[in-house]
């Protein structure tokens, strides 16, 4: 069923004040002082759009048995009663001790997981993907086992005539990593048997240590920190004469690498370098070569990793393209996922580089591989700009998901543990500006590309939003079947948005976990208390259920619906 709202929705508030003016007039990416480069008849579009009628618990809930609803209902009830979600995991386990594990698993799998967990392999997705696909809804499959690999380095001992100490790193890590990626490839060949149209997600933090993902983000961080120092004025350029001034202040070789650097840096002899140049010589085998130069042991310098680690980092990226590839061979589009505040940067150096092979436009004509960006971050939108120009310079169609983020509460503890600043909006409302400016400034730059695909997920729960981003598309004249923008939701959950949506004719999606059940408990777990205010709030979820259950009991005692 269809509804006719209203929406009312000022596009041109997108700011981008986190950006240099001086690359908003290089940047080839259409925004215009400060803007999405989309101007209405008014300052407020009103419109009157046929979006999914969400609140019809029958379109919603249709397909599914009255034993699936009950459970459902069950679950979200559980889920409210905030003492049973925080201690989860001593309550699972305590069940285990007194149950054991068949019996314990038998009720896992009749509640929990058999609610948000499509099954255990392949055969069992099949029935999950098949019914999803008749109500117009693809798969996002993930293998959703967690283990826990983050060693800590052991033994350090400084290597003579080198500053970095030597880090003793668990191989047994190494060799999770390698099963993991076997476990990935796996999952893209199973989107492609059972889901050709679908996803796959993967996690950079099982390709590799995740403390070395902590060093290199620090590295990357301390170099586009060094980047600043670098641009005095602050324009978001480096000039000739800033690069000598800044080299010679902290690097003790200027004299002989000073020339051949900026060669480097600026090859078309512009006499500029900007940050994009800048950050994507930024490799492992870089740092070293750098650092050893340095005047003082800073920041930097004491992120750079030694030879050991350069290693490990290699043997990580060369599982991520190993990935990458299979998903191109298989026509698999692969969605990196986002983590941890403290592995972002590494993990957004990784994924540019895979997007920049696999998203070629002679190479590819979709994008293959998304990166995912966390709205609630305060410097999403630069980012995301700086890398939507990255595209453009490259020659690479962009593709991302876009999610609010789901470690706010962790994020701030450990910014006021370590000190620094909360890298997270002060406010929710400043996330939903957040995310609904990035799906509006991405749609718009669609329409601007002309030799490139632009592809957008909204991985969101947050119907508002969807509004908004279906009012967006009809005001640019997307159509809804384009594949400029995909809306996905958890499985599990908000099964009105989803269900609404696939049977409109958008491109829905549900995020589809799957994996045996002792593996896949960590993951639900976090997911229940990462989601906890969400599930907290299902009060609508619940009130369709109840509403669907008892229209199916008066139709069985004959009672009218």
């Amino acid at each position: 069923m269809l509804r006719t709202v209203s929406v009312a929705w000022p596009l041109q508030s997108v700011k981008m004040s986190a950006m240099p003016d001086v690359v908003r007039e290089k940047s080839s990416v259409s925004f215009h002082q400060s803007q999405v480069d989309y101007q209405p008849h008014s300052d407020t579009i009103k419109m009157e759009e046929v979006i999914p009628d969400f609140d019809d618990s029958q379109a919603t809930f249709e397909s599914k048995s009255t034993k699936a609803l009950l459970r459902a209902t069950l679950v979200y009830t559980l889920c409210r009663i905030q003492p049973i979600v925080d201690n989860s995991e001593p309550l699972l386990k305590l069940t285990r001790r007194v149950l054991g594990n068949k019996i314990t698993d038998a009720i896992l799998k009749a509640t929990l997981y058999g609610h948000f967990c499509a099954g255990e392999d392949e055969r069992r997705l099949q029935p999950v993907i098949e019914e999803l696909r008749r109500n117009g809804i693809g798969g996002i499959l993930d293998y959703a086992a967690e283990s826990d690999i983050e060693p800590t380095p052991q033994n350090l001992q400084p290597v003579p005539g080198f500053i970095q100490p030597a880090r003793v790193y668990d191989y047994e890590s190494e060799a999770a990593c390698d099963h993991h990626v076997e476990v990935f490839r796996s999952c893209i060949r199973s989107v492609a048997n059972v889901s050709p149209d679908g996803f796959a997600a993967i996690k950079v933090t099982a390709l590799g240590n995740p403390k070395l993902l902590e060093r290199m983000s620090i590295a990357i961080t301390e170099s586009k920190n060094l980047f600043a120092k670098f641009d005095e004025n602050g324009n978001g350029f480096i000039s000739r004469e800033e690069f000598e001034k800044g080299y010679r202040h902290y690097f003790n070789d200027a004299d002989e690498r000073l020339p051949e650097l900026f060669e480097i840096l600026d090859p078309e002899d512009t006499g500029l370098v900007d940050y994009i140049t800048w950050s994507k010589l930024l490799t492992p085998h870089d740092l070293p070569l750098i650092t050893k130069s340095c005047r003082e042991t800073g920041p930097l310098m004491e992120a750079t990793p030694n030879e050991e680690e350069v290693e490990l980092i290699e043997k990580m990226h060369a599982r991520a393209h190993a990935l990458a590839e299979e998903a191109f061979q298989c026509g698999t589009r692969l969605l990196i996922d986002a983590e941890h505040f403290r592995f972002q940067p590494a993990i957004d150096n990784l994924v540019l580089e895979l997007q920049q092979t696999y998203n070629a436009t002679d190479k590819s004509e979709i994008p293959i591989i998304f990166n995912t960006y966390q709205c609630y971050l305060k410097d999403n939108m630069e980012r995301l700009v700086l890398d939507v120009e990255r595209s453009e310079r490259f020659n690479y169609h962009f593709a991302c998901k876009l999610v609010r983020g789901a470690y706010m509460e962790s994020e701030r503890r450990r910014a006021e543990k370590k000190g620094y600043p909360s890298p997270i909006h002060d406010t929710i409302e400043d996330t939903h500006k957040s995310y609904d400016d990035a799906v509006a400034y991405l749609i718009q730059h669609s329409v601007n590309t002309e030799d490139k695909q632009v592809e957008l997920m909204c991985a969101t729960h947050n119907q508002a939003s969807i509004e908004k981003a279906i009012a967006v598309m009809h005001e640019c004249g997307i159509d809804r079947a384009a594949p400029t923008l995909h809306f996905a939701q958890l499985y599990g959950m908000s099964d009105n948005l989803t269900y609404n949506l696939g049977k409109s004719g958008f491109r829905a999606y549900k995020y589809v976990p799957y994996g045996k059940v002792s593996e896949v408990m960590p993951y639900l777990m976090r997911r229940a208390q990462e989601n906890s205010a969400m599930m907290g709030n299902a009060t609508g979820e619940l009130a369709m259920l109840r509403s669907e259950l008892f229209r199916r009991m008066r139709k069985t005692i004959g009672m009218s619906s």
